[in-house]
């Protein structure tokens, strides 16, 4: 009988047992998890601060989700060191647990710069995951004034979730845009204006030189006071575990089109990987919901002895504040096709006669249309893109493509 290990338990780490289950139904699985509670959608605390939602609907899968598929799972425990050679997996409590196969599936954890002064700040929170949440909702109250640093989408959404429990919500970035990291200055500057409208306040291109006890002091020189501070600076992947057991790793761990590590028997799934992303033609970090679900499903069947691959990863990510809805996917590059009104904006970018990536603000309707294109590199010339420059419609498709890919009478 197969024994297999997971290092993790969150959506890659669900695609992995699922994946597991549609190829061995008897096998040994083992789930090894940091938090102390069953897999939620990380991307809901925002929206639970906000009162949108509650515990029981964060639930990423029903209660009977471990039993049924025959799970074990050590809660609040975590993996220390990889035994090659034993083919074990060392906890922090000193047990051991043998696998025949090991997923990794370990995520990400927020990247902490040095502040001087930090340690004197009392009232502190990252905003990673739902005890995260908990305990920013335990230290804030309707008279708190709270500083986030960093105005990536994890500071955003928190910006967001907790706007309506408090005075103020003041941002600060060393960029001189909110999400950097996916929007370039006139799409960031629409997201930014709707959230000032709102009531937060935003310092760009500037940030915390250093804090004392409940004020941060900006390089710029600006004084910020505060009653809470949430430190959002960024995550970095969690490689740790591979790399010290000798695997390859950059600035996640390494895997090939079938989640397999460097390392025999090992495979890696989600946020702490470094996958090909076949929009840009190169490999990064792609930390996003789906592709970690795709990842841990492919990384499980081939853990089983089945056949599969995840070689259409893009960077995806559909985000909303207030109502305003953003999505964008792929890579910025090539030739720019936009249309732009007072409460909406399109940008698609073509390169080699292929879509290569979209960014949509405030109108994303059917923009899986445009997330296929770019997946499947189908080439343009093969479909009607005039018709779809104008709308994500399945009439750009010849009757034969759109039977395939959509079913249904043409």
């Amino acid at each position: 009988m197969k024994r297999y290990v997971i290092v993790g338990n969150g959506v890659a780490a669900v695609g992995c047992i699922e994946g597991i289950r549609s190829v061995d139904a008897v096998g040994e699985i083992t789930v090894v998890s940091g938090e102390k509670r069953a897999v939620y959608s990380r991307p809901l605390i925002s929206y639970y601060l906000e009162g949108k939602t509650d515990l029981s609907r964060m639930n990423y899968r029903g209660a009977d989700f471990y039993e049924k598929n025959a799970c074990r799972v050590l809660y609040g425990r975590r993996a220390v060191r990889i035994r090659k050679d034993g083919k074990e997996a060392e906890l922090d409590d000193g047990s051991r647990v043998s696998y025949t196969g090991l997923c990794l599936a370990t995520g990400s954890s927020p990247f902490v710069p040095s502040f001087e002064g930090l340690d004197s700040v009392e009232n502190k929170y990252s905003f990673m995951t739902l005890d995260d949440a908990l305990a920013l909702e335990k230290g804030i109250g309707r008279e708190s004034r709270v500083l986030i640093v960093g105005a990536g989408l994890i500071g955003l959404k928190c910006a967001e979730g907790i706007l309506e429990r408090v005075k103020s919500v003041a941002v600060c970035d060393l960029a001189d845009r909110v999400l950097s990291s996916i929007l370039d200055a006139e799409c960031a500057g629409r997201i930014e204006k709707h959230l000032e409208e709102r009531g937060i306040r935003f310092y760009l291109n500037d940030s915390a030189a250093r804090f004392e006890k409940d004020r941060a002091i900006l390089k710029s020189g600006t004084v910020v006071p505060f009653d809470a501070l949430v430190l959002a600076v960024g995550v970095r992947a969690n490689t740790a575990l591979l790399k010290e057991a000798g695997g390859e790793v950059n600035r996640g761990i390494l895997v090939d089109e079938r989640m397999r590590t460097s390392e025999e028997d090992i495979y890696a799934a989600g946020d702490c990987t470094e996958g090909f992303d076949v929009s840009a033609e190169q490999k990064r970090v792609l930390a996003i919901l789906p592709n970690a679900y795709m990842q841990g499903y492919t990384a499980g069947v081939n853990m089983a002895g089945g056949d599969a691959a995840f070689d259409k990863a893009i960077p995806m990510n559909s985000i909303g504040f207030f109502g305003l809805h953003a999505m964008t996917a792929g890579s910025y590059e090539g030739e720019l096709y936009e249309e732009k009104t007072e409460t909406s904006l399109k940008r698609l970018f073509t390169k080699d006669g292929l879509l290569k990536g979209f960014i949509l603000i405030g109108g994303s309707e059917r923009a899986g249309i445009y997330t296929s294109l770019i997946r499947e590199k189908t080439p343009l010339a093969s479909i009607d893109f005039d018709l779809l420059k104008k709308a994500a419609t399945t009439a750009a498709f010849p009757p034969e493509e759109r039977r395939k890919k959509f079913g249904g009478v043409v």
